[in-house]
């Protein structure tokens, strides 16, 4: 098994690409070893010390690690985890666990305004920013304002407040004239 590694627009993120599907659908969001007992995966790749958060993608795996880890000394162990992984035949998702993946629900009278926004986000920005080994997603939208769930590379990226700003806030403005301001959210 040959593991390929990319970086992200976040330093503190790597992109671990397995050759093989992660998850089937959606996407899966660990910012602790505690949000990991879900996952065999994210529960594996959490006993390296140093990492700090864990998201899955379809065909990838992002790593975040603590600001005083080096890459030089973790990454080893991380592409051993994944690697352990994929031999021992275990499930990247334990039972029931379903990757979220999804948008929040929304409706009311603004009901065609947030399905443009989900639409948009589904075809313009998930699959740019998944690129990078992140996720963005439609948290809620109120008076104008959309918020954003970001995840994966995408969650403390130094540019994640410029790809709000100038890229999805531009484009969104642009196709819905409803939308005055993009702002992120937290888990």
């Amino acid at each position: 098994m040959f593991i390929q590694t990319e970086s992200t627009p976040n330093p503190a993120t790597l992109k671990f690409l397995p050759g093989q599907t992660v998850l089937e659908i959606g996407t899966a969001d660990f910012p602790s070893a505690e949000a990991a007992t879900k996952s065999p995966l994210a529960g594996r790749i959490f006993t390296v010390p140093g990492v700090q958060a864990v998201f899955f993608g379809t065909d990838f795996v992002t790593v975040t690690k603590a600001e005083t880890s080096q890459w030089d000394h973790i990454k080893p162990a991380i592409l051993g985890a994944i690697m352990e992984h994929y031999q021992s035949g275990a499930p990247v998702m334990a039972g029931e666990a379903a990757p979220s993946g999804g948008h929040a629900e929304h409706s009311g009278e603004d009901a065609d305004i947030v399905r443009q926004i989900k639409e948009l986000l589904d075809t313009r920005v998930r699959p740019a920013v998944a690129q990078d080994g992140g996720d963005i997603t439609f948290h809620g939208f109120d008076r104008g304002v959309v918020y954003l769930h970001m995840q994966g590379a995408c969650a403390g990226c130094p540019s994640s407040t410029l790809t709000l700003k100038m890229g999805i806030e531009n484009l969104l403005r642009h196709y819905i004239p409803e939308v005055t301001e993009v702002r992120p959210v937290a888990a």
